[in-house]
């Protein structure tokens, strides 16, 4: 099987870009056959690229018999194509591409091992395996330009405020918070770990740039199989210095606001496309806050559920939840007892100065005051049974005018599968990792 090979041709326009302006004009396309169509004297291809599709159209008599033979693509083979833009309303965008020549640079198999014709949708793991495939239908094109535009206007959020984005480590020493959910690494001749989090290097570094910022990576050696946990996550993780709390729930909740108006501003037509421009909605700010102590009292009054104070909240007590509570939400003040040796207690030592932001019954944030004094670090990370000696690096920085700080972490895996609806995590990351999928 032999190929074209792309020469001297480059792409002068992506398809979004072919629009009634450009009636009359050459242009060069490349992309993929979404759908081709043989009504005898006529063929439709649907190209597709990052952006959009566009038909191209071929007639028997206005084309050349050669072009109109070597027209007969299959799904998905990736092509050129160059050609003259004129005015069809039942094309896709009111636009169409008679062809003058075409360059078939690769093919694929009879049968593509998914539906990539949307008409159904494949079963999620088969389109794991194919992802690359799979990752070039619509619903996903939809799904991972609306991660784009949450990632673009995070960014364009914190910075505006004076934040600072930062890189921190994925190798490290020691466990970040405790707890045995890491992945241990050899690093030359010792042991390392994959982090499990950014939250000590940023508290750190809220001692240096005030505002500190970063979108990345962490792992969490979690053998958890359910539809709202992966092994590797990509966390917002952001600190501010001098402030509690209260600074950063005013922050957070004015990111989420931002955020979804960014979104339903510029990509519209990508929640269409999900069938969420009615339910991907903007929410108002303030949000709704609940203490702990009222979630369990609602929970216990309401729906007969109780839970034992200084427990967490069971995923089948969030459910509930989420039927009263179904849009965004804080609960803080949590028990000082489950909650990270960084976190600062209340004026009421039992509980902590602690929050999560709740999407119903989804968990998308934890946040809270973290403690600046060194020895208040000390007998904190004593009393949760961790060596104060391992987290020796962390502590020493405390010796040097920390400042009070605050922060969170917010999933963003989590966050899209919620504003694109998706029924399963694994569909918001490109390429996910669970206990059972290290591939592709």
């Amino acid at each position: 099987m032999t190929f074209e090979e792309i020469g001297e041709w480059r792409k002068t326009h992506y398809t979004v870009e072919i629009t009634p302006k450009l009636v009359d004009r050459e242009v060069i396309l490349g992309g993929w056959v979404r759908n081709f169509r043989d009504l005898g004297g006529m063929r439709f291809i649907i190209i597709q690229d990052k952006f959009g599709e566009r038909q191209i159209t071929l007639k028997k008599g206005v084309v050349s018999d050669e072009l109109f033979e070597k027209s007969k693509m299959g799904y998905q083979y990736c092509f050129m194509v160059k050609g003259i833009v004129k005015v069809f309303k039942a094309a896709p965008g009111g636009i169409e591409i008679i062809p003058s020549e075409f360059k078939i640079l690769n093919r694929t198999p009879e049968k593509l091992p998914i539906d990539m014709s949307g008409e159904t949708i494949s079963e999620l793991d088969l389109r794991l395996n194919n992802r690359a495939l799979d990752l070039r239908s619509k619903r996903n094109q939809a799904i991972f330009g609306i991660r784009g535009e949450m990632l673009n206007a995070i960014r364009k959020f914190l910075l505006e405020r004076n934040f600072t984005e930062v890189t921190t480590p994925k190798i490290i020493g020691s466990a970040t918070e405790g707890g045995t959910e890491l992945f241990p690494i050899m690093y030359f001749d010792k042991e390392a770990f994959l982090t499990q989090s950014a939250q000590l290097y940023k508290e750190q570094l809220s001692g240096v740039y005030e505002r500190v910022f970063e979108i990345s990576p962490c792992f969490r050696a979690e053998k958890s199989r359910t539809k709202r946990h992966i092994c590797e996550i990509f966390v917002l993780d952001v600190e501010l210095a001098f402030g509690d709390m209260y600074d950063i729930l005013k922050i957070l909740e004015e990111l989420v606001y931002y955020v979804i108006e960014q979104i339903r501003k510029n990509q519209m037509s990508l929640l269409k496309c999900l069938n969420m421009e009615k339910k991907t909605i903007l929410p108002e700010i303030p949000l709704e806050r609940y203490k702990y102590d009222e979630i369990i009292e609602l929970l216990d009054t309401k729906y007969n559920m109780d839970v034992e104070w200084g427990e967490d909240i069971s995923t089948e007590a969030y459910r509930k939840l989420g039927e009263q509570l179904q849009y965004y939400y804080y609960i803080t003040h949590w028990p000082m007892s489950i909650k990270p040796f960084y976190i600062m207690p209340s004026k009421e030592a039992k509980y902590s100065e602690s929050f999560d932001l709740q999407m119903g019954m989804l968990e998308l944030t934890s946040g809270g005051t973290r403690v600046h004094n060194k020895q208040q670090l000390i007998d904190a990370l004593e009393s949760k049974g961790l060596n104060p000696k391992s987290f020796e690096s962390h502590l020493n920085v405390f010796d040097y005018g920390m400042p009070p700080h605050a922060g969170f972490g917010l999933g963003i895996a989590r966050w899209i599968t919620f504003l694109c609806g998706l029924d399963d995590i694994r569909e918001a990351v490109m390429y996910p990792r669970t206990p059972d999928r290290l591939t592709p």
